[in-house]
Protein backbone atom coordinates (compact mmCIF):
# COMPACT_ATOMS: atom_id res chain seq x y z
CA UNK A 1 0.00 0.00 0.00
CA UNK A 2 2.78 2.45 0.93
CA UNK A 3 5.51 3.13 -1.65
CA UNK A 4 8.71 1.29 -0.72
CA UNK A 5 10.96 3.93 -2.22
CA UNK A 6 10.37 7.66 -2.49
CA UNK A 7 12.87 9.84 -4.32
CA UNK A 8 12.87 13.60 -4.24
CA UNK A 9 15.34 15.97 -5.86
CA UNK A 10 17.87 15.47 -3.06
CA UNK A 11 16.60 12.59 -0.90
CA UNK A 12 15.87 8.89 -1.05
CA UNK A 13 13.45 7.35 1.45
CA UNK A 14 13.43 3.59 2.03
CA UNK A 15 11.38 1.57 4.56
CA UNK A 16 12.49 1.64 8.19
CA UNK A 17 13.04 -2.11 8.33
CA UNK A 18 15.90 -4.29 9.62
CA UNK A 19 16.46 -5.41 6.00
CA UNK A 20 17.02 -1.87 4.69
CA UNK A 21 18.88 -0.20 7.57
CA UNK A 22 22.27 -1.36 8.87
CA UNK A 23 21.73 -2.20 12.54
CA UNK A 24 25.23 -1.23 13.70
CA UNK A 25 25.13 2.09 11.87
CA UNK A 26 21.62 2.85 13.16
CA UNK A 27 22.59 1.95 16.74
CA UNK A 28 25.66 4.21 16.60
CA UNK A 29 23.52 7.11 15.36
CA UNK A 30 20.62 6.54 17.79
CA UNK A 31 22.89 6.07 20.79
CA UNK A 32 25.96 8.26 20.45
CA UNK A 33 25.88 10.38 17.30
CA UNK A 34 27.30 13.86 17.96
CA UNK A 35 24.51 16.03 19.41
CA UNK A 36 22.13 13.06 19.89
CA UNK A 37 20.95 14.64 23.15
CA UNK A 38 20.09 17.80 21.24
CA UNK A 39 18.26 15.74 18.59
CA UNK A 40 16.19 13.82 21.15
CA UNK A 41 15.37 16.84 23.32
CA UNK A 42 12.12 17.48 21.44
CA UNK A 43 11.05 13.94 20.46
CA UNK A 44 9.33 11.16 22.40
CA UNK A 45 12.33 8.79 22.56
CA UNK A 46 15.65 8.85 24.39
CA UNK A 47 19.05 7.84 22.95
CA UNK A 48 19.21 4.06 22.59
CA UNK A 49 21.08 2.24 25.35
CA UNK A 50 21.35 -1.15 23.62
CA UNK A 51 21.50 -2.56 20.11
CA UNK A 52 18.38 -4.57 21.00
CA UNK A 53 16.50 -1.29 21.44
CA UNK A 54 17.59 -0.21 17.95
CA UNK A 55 16.52 -3.54 16.45
CA UNK A 56 13.11 -3.17 18.12
CA UNK A 57 12.83 0.34 16.62
CA UNK A 58 13.42 -1.10 13.14
CA UNK A 59 11.14 -4.10 13.71
CA UNK A 60 8.36 -1.78 14.96
CA UNK A 61 8.72 0.12 11.70
CA UNK A 62 8.16 -3.06 9.67
CA UNK A 63 5.25 -4.27 11.86
CA UNK A 64 3.38 -0.96 11.67
CA UNK A 65 3.98 -0.91 7.89
CA UNK A 66 2.64 -4.46 7.46
CA UNK A 67 -0.39 -3.58 9.61
CA UNK A 68 -1.06 -0.49 7.41
CA UNK A 69 -0.73 1.74 10.49
CA UNK A 70 2.30 3.78 9.45
CA UNK A 71 4.89 4.29 6.74
CA UNK A 72 8.28 4.86 8.37
CA UNK A 73 11.33 5.64 6.25
CA UNK A 74 15.07 6.00 6.60
CA UNK A 75 16.10 9.30 4.98
CA UNK A 76 19.34 9.40 2.98
CA UNK A 77 20.76 12.18 0.81
CA UNK A 78 21.07 11.22 -2.86
CA UNK A 79 24.22 11.30 -4.97
CA UNK A 80 25.63 14.80 -5.28
CA UNK A 81 24.58 15.79 -1.75
CA UNK A 82 26.99 16.10 1.15
CA UNK A 83 26.68 12.81 3.06
CA UNK A 84 25.14 10.94 0.11
CA UNK A 85 23.95 7.48 1.14
CA UNK A 86 24.35 8.12 4.87
CA UNK A 87 21.46 7.91 7.31
CA UNK A 88 20.36 11.54 7.69
CA UNK A 89 17.44 10.58 9.91
CA UNK A 90 14.03 8.96 9.88
CA UNK A 91 10.57 10.19 8.97
CA UNK A 92 7.18 9.09 7.79
CA UNK A 93 3.56 9.22 8.81
CA UNK A 94 1.01 7.31 10.83
CA UNK A 95 -2.49 6.86 9.44
CA UNK A 96 -5.89 7.12 11.10
CA UNK A 97 -7.99 5.47 8.39
CA UNK A 98 -11.34 6.31 10.03
CA UNK A 99 -10.46 10.01 10.15
CA UNK A 100 -8.67 9.83 6.76
CA UNK A 101 -5.68 11.56 8.39
CA UNK A 102 -1.91 11.16 8.08
CA UNK A 103 0.28 12.54 10.86
CA UNK A 104 3.81 13.42 9.79
CA UNK A 105 6.88 12.99 11.96
CA UNK A 106 10.62 13.21 11.43
CA UNK A 107 13.99 13.67 13.07
CA UNK A 108 17.32 14.44 11.46
CA UNK A 109 20.89 14.16 12.68
CA UNK A 110 22.23 17.59 13.56
CA UNK A 111 24.77 17.63 10.72
CA UNK A 112 21.82 17.50 8.29
CA UNK A 113 19.87 20.37 9.87
CA UNK A 114 19.31 23.57 7.93
CA UNK A 115 19.29 22.02 4.45
CA UNK A 116 15.55 22.06 3.85
CA UNK A 117 15.32 18.26 4.00
CA UNK A 118 12.36 18.33 6.39
CA UNK A 119 10.25 20.32 3.95
CA UNK A 120 11.33 18.26 0.95
CA UNK A 121 10.40 15.05 2.78
CA UNK A 122 7.09 16.53 3.96
CA UNK A 123 6.09 17.56 0.44
CA UNK A 124 6.78 14.03 -0.84
CA UNK A 125 4.86 12.38 2.00
CA UNK A 126 1.90 14.76 1.61
CA UNK A 127 1.75 13.79 -2.07
CA UNK A 128 1.62 10.10 -1.07
CA UNK A 129 -1.09 10.78 1.53
CA UNK A 130 -3.29 12.75 -0.85
CA UNK A 131 -2.59 11.19 -4.27
CA UNK A 132 -1.86 7.55 -3.46
CA UNK A 133 -3.96 7.05 -0.32
CA UNK A 134 -6.71 9.65 -0.97
CA UNK A 135 -6.58 10.86 2.62
CA UNK A 136 -8.39 14.06 3.52
CA UNK A 137 -5.94 15.63 5.98
CA UNK A 138 -2.23 15.76 6.80
CA UNK A 139 -1.19 17.01 10.23
CA UNK A 140 2.13 17.79 11.85
CA UNK A 141 3.08 19.20 15.23
CA UNK A 142 6.00 20.38 17.33
CA UNK A 143 6.66 21.26 20.96
CA UNK A 144 6.12 24.98 21.66
CA UNK A 145 9.76 25.47 22.67
CA UNK A 146 11.18 23.79 19.53
CA UNK A 147 11.96 26.89 17.47
CA UNK A 148 13.87 25.08 14.73
CA UNK A 149 10.95 22.73 14.01
CA UNK A 150 8.51 25.65 14.19
CA UNK A 151 10.40 27.53 11.48
CA UNK A 152 10.71 24.48 9.22
CA UNK A 153 7.09 23.36 9.68
CA UNK A 154 5.59 26.82 9.21
CA UNK A 155 7.58 27.23 6.00
CA UNK A 156 6.50 23.97 4.37
CA UNK A 157 2.92 24.00 5.70
CA UNK A 158 2.47 27.48 4.20
CA UNK A 159 4.01 26.33 0.90
CA UNK A 160 1.66 23.30 0.82
CA UNK A 161 -1.43 25.46 1.47
CA UNK A 162 -2.06 24.53 5.10
CA UNK A 163 -2.27 26.46 8.34
CA UNK A 164 -1.55 26.47 12.05
CA UNK A 165 -4.48 25.13 14.07
CA UNK A 166 -3.31 25.91 17.58
CA UNK A 167 -2.05 24.53 20.87
CA UNK A 168 -3.01 21.04 22.02
CA UNK A 169 -2.48 20.85 25.77
CA UNK A 170 -1.01 17.73 27.41
CA UNK A 171 -1.13 16.01 24.04
CA UNK A 172 2.06 13.95 23.86
CA UNK A 173 3.81 11.65 26.33
CA UNK A 174 7.59 11.12 26.28
CA UNK A 175 9.44 7.90 27.11
CA UNK A 176 10.15 9.23 30.62
CA UNK A 177 6.40 9.64 31.27
CA UNK A 178 6.41 13.45 31.05
CA UNK A 179 3.46 15.04 29.25
CA UNK A 180 3.89 17.95 26.84
CA UNK A 181 1.88 20.45 24.82
CA UNK A 182 2.09 20.48 21.03
CA UNK A 183 1.37 23.07 18.37
CA UNK A 184 -0.54 21.48 15.50
CA UNK A 185 -0.75 22.36 11.81
CA UNK A 186 -2.90 20.79 9.13
CA UNK A 187 -3.33 20.68 5.38
CA UNK A 188 -6.52 19.41 3.72
CA UNK A 189 -6.41 17.62 0.40
CA UNK A 190 -8.26 20.55 -1.18
CA UNK A 191 -5.82 23.12 0.31
CA UNK A 192 -2.90 21.00 -0.89
CA UNK A 193 -4.29 20.76 -4.43
CA UNK A 194 -4.81 24.52 -4.55
CA UNK A 195 -1.45 25.27 -2.94
CA UNK A 196 0.61 23.00 -5.20
CA UNK A 197 -0.99 23.97 -8.51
Amino acid sequence: MFPETIETERLRLDPRWPETVDLDDCYRICSSDPAIDEVTEHVTWDPHETKKETLEFLERGRKRWEDNEAAGYVIRPRQGEDGAGEIAGFGGFSVDWEKRTATLGTWLRKRFWGRGYSGERAAALAAVAFEDLDLGLVTVSHLPENEQSRRAIEKYVDRLGGRREGLLRNHITFADGSVHDEIRYSITQEEWREGTN
